[in-house]
């Protein structure tokens, strides 16, 4: 079995070839490529692989641009730090992904749902619909501030100067890096869509914190964790059990 892998970032095109050679026996890794154009000229130059890894975003654009220049005739496993229950959605067929840093697990199962595909003879051809919609969904404009009312005056949040937004008594807040705190007229599920999913994580029915107020996580009882911002809240704000592997891999991007 030949696998080609493209990856821009040495130590992680290492660390997955690494993975791949102990999930799959005696496989060749073809080639390991850093970059759209070099990836181009390897498939219009070269028999395709078995099977291809690539990395969404490359240092000069994001992958699926190879597609769009060159005939890519093999299964493509995506791998990507971007948010992972948006990308769940894209799940279909012949394509897959794995969110860094990749989990041993996980990359197993995405080269079973190959052998699958590929036992069972199924067409591996990417469809141009699901190509659009993950295009789309990397390139999404989230909010760079939120307004919130002060009285008779309206103020102009950044998000870079919010720490926190949080649920209290049937009320939604801001609490900002300084201290400060706003009502705003948007619930939690509403502000998870708004804000970027790589700044902000949230961590329980109650709270969506900053990755850059982060101040100390210290281990709490039933293998959760609480997390102490710059500015204290006045709740302890802990991290529910089932996301703490998320909030892990979250820290880690």
């Amino acid at each position: 079995m030949k696998v080609l892998i493209i990856e821009d970032e040495i130590m992680a095109a290492e660390r997955l070839g690494e993975m791949v050679r102990k999930a799959i026996p005696g496989v060749e890794v073809y080639a390991t490529l850093d970059s759209i154009s070099s990836a181009v000229r390897w498939f219009s130059g070269n028999e395709s692989p078995d099977l291809a890894f690539f990395d969404i975003q490359l240092a000069d654009g994001l992958s699926f641009e190879i597609f769009e220049q060159t005939k890519v005739g093999c299964p493509v496993i995506f791998t990507t730090a971007y948010d992972e229950y948006a990308l769940k959605a894209f799940k279909v067929n012949s394509i897959d992904y794995l969110l860094k840093p990749i989990d041993e697990e996980e990359l197993a199962s995405a080269i079973k749902k190959y052998r699958e595909l590929h036992d069972s003879k199924k067409e591996s051809v990417i469809p141009d619909s699901n190509i659009d919609n993950v295009l789309k969904l990397l390139t999404k404009q989230y909010k760079s501030r939120f307004v919130v009312r002060v009285g008779e005056r309206i103020r102009s949040i950044p998000v870079d100067e919010i720490q926190c937004f949080y649920s209290m008594e049937k009320a939604n807040y801001i609490q900002t890096t300084e201290d400060r705190h706003y009502n705003i007229d948007h619930s939690l599920e509403q502000i998870e869509a708004l804000i970027d999913p790589g700044m902000f994580f949230r961590v329980s029915r109650k709270f969506i914190v900053s990755l850059n107020a982060i101040e100390e996580i210290i281990s709490h009882s039933n293998s959760r964790l609480r997390i102490v911002l710059t500015q204290k809240t006045e709740e302890d704000i802990i991290v529910a059990r089932e996301k703490v592997k998320d909030f892990k891999r979250w820290l880690e991007r």
